[in-house]
């Protein structure tokens, strides 16, 4: 049976027990889970967020990232050993908040280009450094979900058939990828068919808006969406990832200049209810000329 997740990272990249107030909004309103920003931090801090977590009934996740200094596409030796020991690190805080899932653009610093596309030494380098942290996750029972990301955002992997293409190097049981609406929308040929002939290797899903505000106000075709998500018989993570301006690096990197929503509060209570209403409205057969 699908879960309904919120990405924390609407609110701040470091989430600690002021947060909690929202995270009983986020639980009272319908939601199962929340995904958790692991940008810094220790395990212990993990640790004890989790058990505060477990209070308030909300199932985890996380999104982490690489910076410069820890990226594993780099020819640098030593970057590369930095990203294996950020990697790591990202898992023993995951496992430590009771996660099951790390998602996020962990393949390489977002905003940071090349002025070309990925070398084959690059991504020879990055599936080792993920094929290590497959093995290290999976013996905490954590699967990796590795997100592609849009061209303006990285160089390394922007289409489900790139990151199908590093499953391959990877070659781990414990590695699959994720499929996002926003992402789809910008670098999909055709967004809703790209997750139906993905979905195999897909294990988490980003549910996001065109312009990455409210889910449900914009373009994203979201009846298709979730009758090809249900059809393949999905029973992961449906995450609402929407973004605002509370990190101001990350705000920068992803380019969002102004306000997407007019509170949190409507972003939370219209997300997660278009959400339930149009997952349940896609397990009924289409009508002719249905959206």
């Amino acid at each position: 049976m699908v879960q309904i997740g919120f990405n924390l990272l609407t609110v701040g990249g470091f989430i600690d027990e002021a947060h909690l107030p929202l995270c009983e909004r986020i639980r009272e309103i319908g939601y199962d889970g929340v995904e958790i920003p692991v940008f810094e931090g220790d395990v212990g801090h993990y640790e004890r967020l989790g058990r505060r977590l477990d209070a308030v009934g909300l199932k985890r996740t996380i999104v982490t990232i690489v910076a410069e200094d820890s990226n594993p596409l780099s020819p640098d030796a030593a970057i590369r050993r930095k990203a294996r020991e950020r990697h790591r690190w990202a898992v023993d805080c995951a496992a430590a908040l009771d996660a099951t899932v790390i998602a996020g653009p962990y393949h390489s610093p977002v905003g940071v280009f090349t002025g070309e596309g990925p070398r084959e030494d690059e991504l020879a380098h990055l599936a080792e450094a993920l094929h290590l942290m497959a093995e290290h996750a999976g013996k905490a029972g954590i699967a990796l979900s590795l997100e592609a990301i849009n061209r303006f955002e990285c160089y390394a992997l922007n289409t489900m058939e790139a990151a199908s293409a590093l499953k391959a190097k990877v070659a781990h049981p414990n590695f699959g990828y994720m499929y996002d609406t926003f992402h789809a929308n910008i670098e999909e040929r055709d967004p809703v068919g790209a997750y139906s002939r993905y979905a195999p290797e897909i294990n988490h899903i980003h549910l996001s808006e065109n312009d990455r505000g409210i889910v449900g106000r914009g373009h994203v075709p979201w009846a298709q969406t979730f009758r090809a998500i249900r059809a393949t018989g999905y029973d992961g993570w449906l995450t609402v990832e929407a973004f605002g301006r509370a990190l101001p690096s990350l705000a920068a990197a992803t380019r969002v200049w102004r306000d997407l929503f007019p509170d949190l509060d409507t972003l939370l209570v219209e997300s997660h209810d278009f959400i339930r209403r149009g997952w349940a409205e896609a397990a009924a057969p289409a009508e002719t000329g249905a959206a």
